[in-house]
């Protein structure tokens, strides 16, 4: 079975033309099947304000209203998609950017209302969540073999007409374990630390391999703790539906992905 390569990189990444143009050459010198999903950065916050849009949080996570979603359909899948394959194309990388509307390759559902502690409702707005079937993974296949290198912004559709902001982490995680069934398949998250860390103020303090036992035991002893639970337990998901390996670490240690230096693997088992 051929490998594959699921690669998310984020909006730290994509906020400094200077990193974004070195890890592009990067990944295009990575050799066979590969996916690059992106999220969007500080591009759509600005225009948005600019614009004067309000952005909205509630419990850490952004509300698209309508308003919004026309401002991050037009970065997302507009200027920094482009923009991402025109430096691929310059870098002899073939590749074909994509939101979930082209080929009806993901199909999200919006999400509906949440009700919160004290009884409110909380409504999203216009964002999408993605299962196991959201993904056409015989499209992208098909892709892959026609010597394309797929590009994914943050953005998707119901399938009636409508465009949903997504999590980029999730819809990486999401087509990664759809893939699974075609190829050796590896998540990698670049980010702006060199992987999990026993001291998050030590990047020499990488952990290099988590497997399940592990991952509990640090947990336990208080080295994993806040937000990285969330992230590993996702990924720890994924590879318990059939991915290879996850791979976490800085976007600029691409190069030492297959020479298995990069960053923090996790595994099913050591």
């Amino acid at each position: 079975m051929n490998s594959l390569y699921v690669i998310k990189i984020g909006g730290n990444i994509i906020d400094d033309p200077a990193e974004l143009e070195s890890f592009l050459k990067d990944f295009s010198q990575l050799e066979g099947y590969k996916i690059l999903v992106h999220g969007g950065g500080k591009i759509a916050t600005k225009l948005a304000k600019d614009l004067g849009i309000e952005s909205e949080l509630i419990e850490g996570r952004r509300v698209t209203d309508a308003e919004s979603l026309k401002v991050v359909a037009m970065v997302y899948a507009g200027l920094i998609n482009k923009n991402i394959v025109a430096s691929l194309q310059s870098n002899n990388c073939n590749a074909i950017g994509l939101a979930g509307a082209d080929g009806n390759i993901i199909q999200a559902v919006k999400r509906p209302l949440k009700t919160i502690a004290d009884g409110r409702q909380i409504d999203y707005g216009f964002v999408g969540d993605l299962d196991d079937s959201s993904v056409d993974s015989e499209a992208i296949h098909k892709l892959l073999n026609a010597g394309f290198v797929p590009v994914f912004s943050a953005i998707t559709h119901d399938g009636q007409g409508q465009l949903l902001n997504t999590n980029a982490d999730t819809i990486a995680s999401v087509i990664a374990v759809s893939m699974s069934g075609y190829y050796q398949t590896s998540l990698v998250y670049c980010f702006e630390k060199n992987g999990v860390l026993r001291d998050v103020d030590d990047e020499t303090s990488i952990i290099k391999s988590i497997d399940p036992v592990k991952y509990k035991e640090l947990k336990e002893d208080g080295v994993i703790h806040s937000g990285m639970i969330p992230k590993l337990d996702n990924a720890f998901e994924a590879i318990s539906k059939g991915l290879n390996e996850v791979c976490i670490g800085r976007a600029d240690a691409l190069p030492e992905l297959k020479q298995k230096t990069f960053g923090t693997r996790l595994k099913s088992k050591e």
